[in-house]
């Protein structure tokens, strides 16, 4: 099979023929549809996370079909649609995952960056993280909703439900999916996206967005909350400076630069900063029961397998409206 391998973090991927892996226990082979680029991809791949597996295959946004069961494998079946997320493996044992907090588990496997994701033709996952996927599903352009969509539907659960007017600091592939949900659940949506990108801008307006606007900019009304998508450390203070007393900033992200340091009035008045770590398999069971009584559009650029690189470089630089997507041949 086609892969694209990153043998050194920095370093472009490299396009390698592999055996199609066999699945082990417990798992599946999955013949794969598509696979969407995610910011965590970026953060792999450019050394900002500093434990992969190497040799790797990136990846973690998989729609495909099953192919061939694992030892003790019976459900799900040959060809059918599943998509496979960040959170590819927890042990069950661990203080977290008996708390009901999988998320944060002890001894977690990533898909695309502790074990083989898919920018390849065939990978093998857990398929007890494996989620089955309706048909209609199967277009390439879904695959942003198995990370973007999953990651920005934990941060946005975050929020208080009585939350209105919300903020969104970058305006990509996490941000264009949940503003549909958010608006659809009567919130008024404020972007931020980079100084001065207009395009960005125009893209969050035609997504749903009540107002747009550069990151330095002050929303036209106060926000209840805000989550910040953007890896920009500097954006949390920003954040909190728009937000009302009581509001929540909520970092979406599983890396960020480094935070400024900031005055205490900024925090005072009950504000609070929180993180989002990975996802539950009970995020995603929920996230597509809620997408059946809504329709979500999902904007993607399509690139072949062997354009993985230039596919990343055009994310790296800002330049592609809502989800990076690879398809294979």
């Amino acid at each position: 099979m086609d892969a694209m391998v990153l043998e050194q973090a920095r370093h472009p991927l490299v396009l390698k023929k592999l055996e199609v892996p066999k699945p082990g226990p417990g798992q599946v082979l999955i013949r794969v549809i598509a696979c969407g680029i995610c910011r965590t991809d970026l953060h792999v791949i450019d050394g900002e996370l500093t434990q992969p597996k190497l040799p790797l295959i990136p990846v973690h946004e998989i729609i495909g079909r099953i192919a061939a069961l694992g030892n003790s494998v019976a459900d799900p079946q040959l060809d059918e649609l599943v998509g496979v997320p960040w959170l590819g493996y927890t042990c069950g044992q661990c203080k977290y995952c008996k708390a009901g907090k999988e998320n944060l588990c002890e001894n977690a496997l990533f898909t695309g960056y502790t074990v083989d994701g898919d920018y390849a033709e065939y990978t093998v996952a857990d398929v007890r993280f494996c989620f089955k996927l309706d048909e209609k599903y199967a277009a390439a352009s879904s695959t942003p909703l198995l990370c973007a969509g999953l990651i920005g539907y934990r941060s946005y659960r975050m929020i208080e439900p009585l939350a209105k007017n919300v903020g969104f600091y970058g305006f990509g592939a996490a941000a264009h999916i949940l503003v549909q949900l958010a608006v659809a659940q009567g919130k008024k949506i404020f972007a931020f996206t980079r100084d001065g990108d207009q395009q960005a801008q125009d893209f969050a307006l035609r997504m749903g967005a009540c107002w747009a606007g550069g990151s330095s900019d002050s929303a036209p009304e106060i926000l209840d909350a805000a989550i910040i998508f953007a890896p920009a450390g500097a954006l949390i203070p920003k954040a909190l400076k728009d937000v009302d007393k009581g509001g929540q900033v909520i970092c979406g992200g599983i890396h960020m630069s480094d935070v400024p340091s900031f005055s205490y009035d900024l925090l005072w008045g009950e504000r609070m900063v929180k993180s989002v770590a990975n996802l539950t398999r009970s995020d995603g069971i929920e996230f597509f029961e809620l997408l059946k009584n809504m329709k979500i559009d999902v904007e993607t650029e399509l690139f072949d397998l062997r354009e993985a690189n230039q596919a990343l470089e055009k994310f790296r630089s800002g330049q592609i409206s809502g989800a990076a997507v690879l398809v294979m041949s």
